[in-house]
């Protein structure tokens, strides 16, 4: 009964209050930030994406929450805009191709010479490691030690592995993200 209560008070505040959050997604170029975008606004998957040059900016409602998601490239050239891009929003999404071994060692680099930022202290980041469809690709585990995600101590850090294709998990990580816009704008 007290949970019929809580879904019905709930229901009530989203026609009255909206949640607003501003995340920032960063990752090695290919690694499906521009298809994960895309995914969570239109439930769309396309094998037919550019490379994002710079940065796109788009706001994505899901319920009573507005998502304003910039997607930064992730060529090394636009690399040095990443920590910009990341002051004073509600979370870090880093996408991780987890399927491409190669780059495993430079996704780890980059996040966490992006983490030690002071400026970025104490922001929540979400790890997504995106192609678990495709063979070999790592897992949840595999990406927590191949990362070295259990070096971070400063702030919240999540990981899933997805797949933007599949629409693998897409939902856990919406969840998430969603949790984190009651929090507040930073």
């Amino acid at each position: 009964m007290l949970a019929l209560i809580n879904r019905i008070l709930d229901w009530f505040k989203s026609l009255f209050w909206k949640e607003e959050m501003e995340l920032t997604l960063v990752g090695l170029q290919y690694s499906g930030k521009t298809t994960f975008v895309n995914v969570i606004a239109s439930g769309q998957f396309s094998e037919d994406m550019i490379p994002t040059v710079g940065f796109n900016m788009r706001k994505i409602t899901k319920g009573n929450v507005t998502i304003k998601v910039w997607d930064i490239g992730g060529q090394p050239r636009f690399r040095s805009m990443w920590e910009r891009y990341c002051r004073g929003v509600n979370a870090i999404v880093y996408m991780v191709d987890a399927a491409d071994s190669e780059k495993i060692e430079a996704s780890r680099n980059e996040l966490h010479n992006l983490l030690d930022k002071p400026q970025l202290s104490g922001i929540p980041v979400l790890v997504l490691g995106n192609k678990r469809d495709l063979p070999h690709a790592l897992d949840e585990n595999g990406l927590i030690e191949r990362m070295n995600l259990s070096a971070i101590q400063d702030r919240e850090i999540c990981c899933y592995s997805i797949s933007c294709k599949e629409k693998d998990n897409i939902d856990i990580t919406l969840q998430w993200l969603i949790a984190h816009s009651k929090s507040g704008v930073r």
